[in-house]
């Protein structure tokens, strides 16, 4: 329970259907006397308030488990690390995968519970081969994306009641069920940066990258930056125009401080390369190469492609058409239709 309307709006749910409930709340940040106090970033002191509020008015016992220091080593460190290194974390996806799945199932097998259940907008269906992980039916809420890297071990103890709504349906059922925090407003940022500023957290946690120039494709410099963390690919907002032109990052070279820009047209690649592959399924797919569709971010559309049989753990991706922006770091994710098949991160 993150102390938002989905978990909440879960929970009520399953008590509707007749389980037994009980709530646990994950304390990721210390962010107390801080900015994120204030609630609406997920897992703030105010959020876990909200939380435990929920869980008394609906009458289920409520625990608060201290994740700080396990959060700190693999979601923040990496996440600074990766910046350091010209890269585009996904910090959200790591979140999943390191701590809110495992360790939670584990927390629920340890008081005797047969499931956990959370807000998540995606859906589960049984198999004979296991549980397959599909989007959910509200596209424009799917957080499907960001569950790829969760063991299939973990998904079959795991329920996403969320799944078949909306958000305004998801919304409605909170107002019915008299819930506080109904019309709370969605965490729009990264929970230990409410700020949004990106820059300033990693340059306060020592990960700035190297200073150097900003190159056109031919290696001209166009002028200096203070560091190569304050670049993702794709980007355009503050980038020398000398001669007017409209130009992106295409690549971060953090080596040598160097940051290459150009015109739209050359961010487009239909190639790239995928490492720490793994699947949503016990038995990882059986014809190569895979025929699948290609996710590159989490708004991104999913782009036809072909996926080589992973070699050492990565695997090349051929997309039928030139995408954008394809940034080292981010998520690439395996879908047949509406199911994920696997993913792996960006090389």
């Amino acid at each position: 329970m993150s102390g938002g309307v989905d978990s909440s709006t879960a929970a009520a749910m399953l008590l509707e259907a007749g389980y037994e409930v009980v709530g646990v709340t994950l304390k990721l940040t210390n962010a107390a006397g801080t900015a994120a106090s204030i609630g609406g970033r997920c897992c703030s002191p105010r959020d876990i308030d909200d939380a435990r509020a929920t869980a008394a008015q609906l009458g289920f016992p409520h625990y608060v488990l201290d994740h700080t220091a396990a959060f700190r080593h693999a979601v923040i460190d990496d996440f600074i690390a990766e910046y350091r290194s010209g890269r585009t974390p996904n910090p959200c996806v790591r979140c999943n995968e390191k701590l809110k799945f495992g360790p939670l199932l584990g927390f629920a097998r340890a008081i005797g519970a047969d499931k956990l259940a959370t807000g998540h907008y995606a859906r589960l269906e049984s198999t004979p081969e296991g549980p397959r992980l599909l989007r959910s039916l509200d596209r424009a809420k799917d957080q499907s994306y960001f569950l790829f890297g969760v063991s299939p071990d973990v998904l079959a103890g795991v329920m996403f009641p969320l799944g078949a709504l909306t958000k305004d349906q998801v919304r409605a059922a909170a107002r019915r069920f008299g819930l506080a925090n109904a019309d709370k407003p969605d965490s729009q940022e990264i929970c230990f940066i409410p700020s949004g500023d990106h820059q300033a957290f990693v340059e306060a946690q020592g990960g700035a990258g190297p200073a150097g120039q900003v190159v056109d494709e031919a290696g001209a410099p166009l002028a200096n930056h203070t560091g190569t963390h304050r670049f993702t690919v794709g980007q355009r907002r503050g980038l020398p125009t000398p001669d007017g032109q409209r130009r992106f990052v295409l690549r971060i070279e953090a080596a040598t401080g160097r940051v290459v820009v150009g015109p739209r047209d050359a961010l487009l690649q239909r190639s790239l390369r995928v490492d720490d592959v793994r699947w949503t399924q016990a038995q990882p797919p059986a014809h190569w190469p895979l025929r699948c569709a290609v996710q590159i971010r989490h708004h991104a559309s999913a782009t036809p492609a072909w996926v080589t049989a992973p070699d050492q753990g990565g695997a090349a991706v051929e997309l039928d058409e030139p995408t954008a922006g394809i940034a080292p770091g981010q998520a690439a994710v395996f879908y047949d239709g509406d199911q994920v098949v696997g993913g792996g991160w960006i090389a």
